[in-house]
């Protein structure tokens, strides 16, 4: 295992060891590459594409990419286990670098909150997400922190895994590159600033709005 044995301060006062881990949750394949359920793989996407990383390491079932954000040392991470075992890759990503649960932040879809709202959170249950639940159970604690994109229709939905696995309509793509470039903003404040003032800033009920954290 390496030790980085390094931390870097945050200007709310906190410490992240370094390096940050970047954890998008999805599925991997063509046939997810569209649903709601992988914005996590989007954003971190979007996070590389801005910061001229690469993720192409296969890590522990897992892709990974190491660089840089705001002067930051972080890597992305793409669990490649399927949602439902997304503590897999994860939990083994930070174990080879001897990084506990303090340096990880997850990215995930949430059909607990509407369509375009986020929520960032530090600690909590997984309210039903079944690849946060299994990063629980993976390492042992529900205190890390948790970036959480809406994706509730603004209408009832029959079954909540068919939605979430099928692919969105092609209309709404102005809508996600929002969401997706909205959240990224969002990870890379608690990258520079940490989870505290990025709750203030980033967030909100649905797109327009603003809300602090619970």
């Amino acid at each position: 295992m390496q030790d980085t044995g390094q931390s870097q301060e945050r200007s709310d006062g906190s410490t992240l060891p370094s390096p940050c881990v970047i954890a998008g949750l999805g599925n991997p394949g063509v046939r997810y590459q569209a649903t709601p359920h992988n914005f996590g793989f989007w954003v971190v996407d979007e996070l590389a594409k801005r910061h001229q990383i690469r993720i192409a390491k296969n890590e522990s079932g897992a892709l990974t990419g190491s660089g840089w954000i705001r002067d930051h040392d972080v890597i992305l991470v793409k669990p490649q286990t399927f949602m439902n075992n997304s503590g897999a890759g994860i939990s083994a990503v930070l174990a080879y670098r001897n990084l506990g649960p303090e340096s990880l932040i997850v990215i995930h879809d949430e059909l607990d909150l509407p369509w375009t709202a986020l929520r960032i959170k530090t600690d909590g249950s997984a309210a039903g997400h079944n690849g946060v639940k299994s990063i629980i159970a993976a390492l042992k604690t529900n205190v890390f922190i948790r970036v959480r994109v809406g994706i509730r229709p603004n209408h009832a939905i029959d079954d909540a895994a068919e939605y979430v696995l099928a692919p969105l309509e092609r209309d709404m793509q102005p809508e996600v590159d929002e969401m997706v470039s909205y959240t990224a903003d969002a990870v890379e404040t608690i990258v520079a600033e940490g989870a505290v003032k990025a709750m203030a800033k980033f967030n909100r009920r649905a797109r327009g709005s603003k809300e602090e954290d619970e």
